[in-house]
């Protein structure tokens, strides 16, 4: 019976650790998850104002120094996606991303590239005729000071300086057509 206590113990422990990286989320008031992007939020192309959506990042750990945001769209380039926005170095007291705030550049953030090489975020726009593709926006919380990365940084190469030092990770996906 007494070695039933450190088993148990262990068993907790595991249980509990990763509930507080789990417990990060993104949020966001313009959509549901899985929900319709507006309108105002697509590129001017489909008759959008390209204003990024009011993200909330929420549970978010306790030592993060920086937060950083992707958008991809799964759909597009035959099935290799498009990068619409990434932006890091935002800092942790930042945990409420106002409508617009991508938008266009900012002391707010880093800009790295989209797939049309600038550092904004550029709006879902699918071509013309295809159904509505899909757009994961993904929440990074980093072990990373906000000016830790330089700006420019594409998306792969994005993802390859925050290897070990992602605290925790969330998304919120939205669909979008013409």
């Amino acid at each position: 019976m007494w070695w039933r206590f450190p088993i148990i113990a262990v068993m907790c422990a595991a249980l509990t650790a990763p509930a507080a990286a789990s417990s990060f989320t993104l949020q966001t008031s313009a959509f549901l998850n899985d929900g319709v992007i507006p309108k105002t939020d697509a590129a001017e192309p489909c008759g959008g104002r390209n204003l990024t959506p009011p993200l909330l990042f929420v549970g978010y750990p306790p030592n993060v120094r920086s937060f950083a945001i992707v958008l991809f769209d799964t759909d597009a380039g035959a099935g290799k996606g498009f990068v619409h926005w990434v932006a890091y170095g935002i800092g942790p007291a930042r945990t409420e991303l106002p409508p617009g705030f991508g938008s266009q550049a900012s002391a707010a953030f880093v800009g790295g590239k989209n797939s049309l090489g600038d550092a904004i975020y550029f709006g879902p726009c699918p071509p013309a005729g295809q159904p509505a593709h899909h757009y994961v926006f993904t929440a990074y919380a980093l072990d990373l000071a906000p000016g830790a990365l330089p700006p420019g940084l594409t998306r792969t190469d994005f993802l390859a300086a925050i290897a070990g030092h992602t605290l925790a990770q969330a998304q919120i996906n939205g669909r979008f057509g013409r």
